[in-house]
């Protein structure tokens, strides 16, 4: 055999071996109980739950650079509650940050919605606008007559930046004018859907997609 057929043979054995390698996807979740776990704070407030927990990580320095362009940028935030065994979520709580840099006042103009909240702040770094934008602390969750006395339940959480349908925003908008703690969910809302439905992302639904469950909490 030839050198140069020799290297040829060489190039195809070698990819004829990665192949399965590079094929293997990691298995996506069927069920919240499977989505990687995090841990959030939960706290009483009479008979609402309130719960803190960050969700950072879903910006990326490209990301986090892009809030630097002028160019608006949006964090939107789904938290279910999830009965322990159950792929059905019986709460729905949300929040948004929409960014924009102003580029003559060089501070970052920050619109949050959430529940109870719709506001207009600003940070002077891209550190408080994580902090303001990427975090969740004492988030109204849950009121505790939609909860099962005695059982687990956790929060399942999605997270968008720039989510790409302005329908979902919309729908999201309208969800955070409720009273605070109506979070409860049903098959008629908007909102609602399988567990697969809503959290197995499709690509290109955002620039960035994050997905987490807490621990479990009990009543």
């Amino acid at each position: 055999m030839s050198p140069r057929a020799l290297v040829v043979w060489l190039s195809l054995a070698a990819l004829v071996v990665a192949a399965p390698a590079h094929a293997q996807q990691p298995a996506q979740p069927t069920a919240p109980q499977q989505l990687p776990s995090r841990q959030a704070n939960y706290a009483w407030d009479k008979t609402l739950l309130r719960a803190s927990f960050s969700f950072r990580d879903v910006m990326d320095k490209g990301l986090t650079d892009k809030l630097s362009s002028g160019l608006p940028s949006v964090i939107a935030m789904r938290a279910y509650v999830f009965r322990d065994e159950d792929a059905t979520p019986v709460a729905l709580t949300v929040r948004t940050c929409r960014v924009v840099y102003d580029l003559w006042e060089e501070v970052y103009r920050l619109k949050i919605t959430g529940p109870g909240v719709d506001r207009d702040t600003a940070a002077i770094n891209v550190e408080g606008v994580l902090r303001q934008c990427a975090e969740a602390r004492d988030l109204p969750v849950v009121d505790r007559p939609l909860l099962v006395a005695s059982k687990a339940h956790f929060l399942a959480v999605i997270v968008d930046v720039n989510p790409v349908s302005p329908q979902m925003l919309a729908q999201m908008r309208q969800w955070v004018a409720r009273p605070t703690g109506s979070t409860g969910i049903g098959p008629g809302d908007a909102l609602f859907g399988s567990f697969v439905g809503l959290f197995v992302r499709q690509i290109g639904t955002s620039d960035r997609s994050l997905t987490f469950r807490t621990q479990a909490f009990t009543p």
